[in-house]
């Protein structure tokens, strides 16, 4: 009879998860610039690997739980990315992309991020089991492997259409454009009235997987933003800011509503998110505590007796020398750019100790809310705010030293540093135990899934640079330009950048910010209250913040897909506390959302290499010829019959899952 152990970390496996991993952190990175949102990864790479490796001759469970693992790192990696190191680009201080620079700073935090997770496996996973939502359903979906064509066939399809409509939009083929909007003046105030969708399938798949709460969430911070706080400014306070109000004598409704939201109302969610990064560690204090404590005593049984491969974590030993050859490297790019050892000595403790803190934080929002809705921006704004204050106190004058092109200010670029090696940090510490929680559900050997998670995230970090290189050469990253109309918005790197400069001598709207506090203080007031008398319905306040922060247009079809969840778990009769029936019941209509979101956004990516070779932003668009005028009055509404359509058949896909078994 035959015992041996099944196959895990074989070459096979190793190589599938990173070409996933790399794959998916450029469709992450795409769609994290656009909508300021990244979806977690497992479930999709799960299913990818168990219908590549039957065809390899069949695989193990516990190598498909090798390859989600390692491919996971692609969602965490990109958003620890876009999240902050565009804010480089945005200040000035890089005129592009620095290849070396960020695989430094990719790599280095996310390997820290791996690091850090591992003494925090026993006690968040083991001794005291937190739910790691998306680490039980990748387990269940590794489980029900026996057949996984059926999900490899909705992927696929799904992928096909996300891709299809993004070439026909705006960026491509320009059938249709990438907005649908109506909007006019009314009142004697000529305050704006604005509605409008973005027409992404993309978007409506990150819906249907975030679901209708945070949807709900998210739409009415949009809400409060266009159709109360813009309105409320054009017509009581325009008049106070003479030169905005000049700018405005003779722009369009539409022009005038997006002026006044880049300009004020979008710092209200500025300061929400400032106040709910604050509150996510206050809350978590405890916590935070308690899982440090538990997660040192861990290591320290891990050095004793033998203990079986399932328990075997990455050895402390080996852990603490890597973790000194990693922050040597990052103490030598402290110094390069502030040059004083005095500062980049204290500059890097503070990341070590911040990461340490803070990928504790995020494995804990792991283990409740699931990485999609881990607040990992909300962790960033708290690095950079902790370490802005330090350096205003190390380099005093200093810090207002111009550096870069574009003369950004020293201390504001130091402090963006460190929030973006936190941030990686973080984002993998998350991914990092919702993957082991799956690991254990399944029997898999903890410490070559740790392994496999710090090799796909530097496979990642390798590639970084060029996507983001290659997005910001085809559309833009940041506010829009003549040259770039529409470009990729980066909603957290232009939140960190303001942050920072903003502390060391930039202008900002301080009284918005201080209002949007305000707002975020209710709104986790609110939230209280919820959680208190035991509502379902919560409202998280860095999802609001982020609504309040991004177009309306953004918010619509995220709605809408929540919606679309909600509705198919109606169709099947769920009761409200169902959640493994939700999970099974949700696995198709998922599984087309994630393709849908991989489709675009990799067809975006492959867009933008013409657009670059050729330098014409239309090179692919098709010749209409003098059909063209009578042409753009009917394509938005073509992109919204088409984005209905997409929509249709999600619900219709999610109407065929899985039915949960009744009580």
């Amino acid at each position: 009879m035959n015992n041996a152990a099944p196959a895990q970390l074989t070459f096979r496996a190793v190589v599938l998860a990173i070409v996933l991993a790399v794959v998916l952190s450029a469709a992450n990175a795409y769609l994290g610039l656009f909508a300021g949102l990244t979806i977690a990864t497992a479930i999709p790479a799960a299913v990818v690997s168990m219908g590549v490796l039957r065809l390899l001759g069949g695989g193990t469970i516990l190598e498909n739980n090798i390859v989600q693992t390692g491919a996971s790192a692609g969602s965490s990696i990109a958003a620890g990315v876009i999240f902050t190191i565009p804010a480089l680009v945005i200040m000035g201080y890089w005129p592009d992309f620095k290849y070396w620079w960020v695989l430094g700073i990719a790599g280095l935090g996310g390997l820290l991020g791996v690091l850090f997770s591992v003494p925090l496996r026993r006690s968040m996973i083991v001794e005291d089991p937190l739910p790691f939502p998306e680490g039980k359903a990748a387990a269940e979906v590794l489980k029900a492997g026996e057949n996984p064509g059926p999900g490899m066939k909705i992927l696929g399809i799904s992928a096909a259409i996300g891709g299809l409509v993004k070439l026909a939009a705006a960026s491509g083929l320009r059938i249709f454009p990438d907005a649908w909007a109506q909007s006019a003046y009314v009142g004697s105030s000529k305050v704006t009235a604005f509605i409008g969708t973005n027409l992404s399938p993309a978007l409506l798949g990150v819906g249907y997987i975030v679901g209708l709460n945070v949807g709900i969430v998210v739409l009415s911070g949009a809400i409060l933003s266009w159709h109360i706080a813009i309105p409320l400014y054009q017509a009581f306070f325009l008049s106070g800011n003479p030169d905005l109000a000049a700018s405005l004598a003779s722009a369009s409704s539409s022009d005038a509503a997006f002026a006044i939201w880049g300009s004020q109302i979008r710092y209200l969610g500025v300061g929400a998110m400032l106040i709910g990064g604050v509150w996510t560690l206050f809350s978590l204090r405890k916590s935070l505590l308690n899982g440090v404590k538990s997660g040192f005593a861990a290591a320290r049984k891990s050095s004793g007796p033998a203990l079986a491969e399932t328990e075997r974590d990455l050895p402390m030993k080996w852990m603490l020398i890597a973790l000194i050859a990693f922050t040597l490297p990052l103490l030598g790019l402290y110094q390069a750019i502030v040059g004083q050892w005095h500062v980049s000595i204290p500059m890097t403790i503070i990341m070590i100790v911040a990461g340490f803190l803070f990928v504790s934080v995020s494995a804990y929002l792991a283990g409740l809310i699931g990485s999609s809705n881990n607040p990992v921006s909300g962790i960033t704004i708290s690095t950079i705010l902790f370490a802005s204050v330090v350096l205003v106190l190390l380099l005093g004058k200093d810090g207002l030293t111009p550096v870069g092109i574009g003369g950004a200010p020293l201390g504001a670029v130091a402090a963006i540093m460190i929030g973006a090696v936190v941030c990686c940090a973080a984002a993998v510490g998350g991914d990092n135990l919702q993957d082991l929680k799956a690991g254990y559900l399944v029997g898999a050997t903890p410490w070559k899934q740790q392994l496999m998670l710090g090799i796909g995230a530097f496979s990642c970090a390798l590639i970084m640079a060029p996507v983001l290189n290659l997005l910001a050469h085809a559309y833009g990253i940041g506010a829009p330009t003549a040259e770039h109309p529409n470009s990729l918005a980066a909603p957290q790197a232009n939140l960190m950048a303001s942050v920072a400069r903003g502390l060391f001598g930039g202008e900002l709207p301080w009284t918005m910010i201080a209002l949007g506090a305000g707002v975020g203080a209710a709104i986790i007031a609110i939230d209280e209250w919820l959680k208190k008398t035991g509502k379902r319905f919560r409202v998280p306040v860095l999802a609001a913040a982020i609504g309040i922060y991004l177009p309306l247009e953004l918010m619509v079809p995220i709605f809408l897909g929540g919606l679309l969840a909600h509705l198919v778990e109606r169709f099947h009769k769920l009761r409200a506390d169902d959640e493994e029936g939700r999970d099974r019941v949700h696995r198709p209509g998922v599984l087309f959302a994630a393709g849908l979101i991989t489709g675009e956004a990799l067809m975006g990516i492959a867009i933008a290499v013409p657009i670059v070779v050729s330098g014409q932003g239309d090179v692919l668009a098709l010749p209409l010829g003098g059909f063209a005028e009578t042409w753009a009055t009917l394509s938005a509404w073509v992109g919204l019959f088409v984005l209905f359509l997409v929509g249709l058949l999600m619900y219709r896909i999610g109407k065929k899952g899985e039915p949960a078994a009744k009580s």
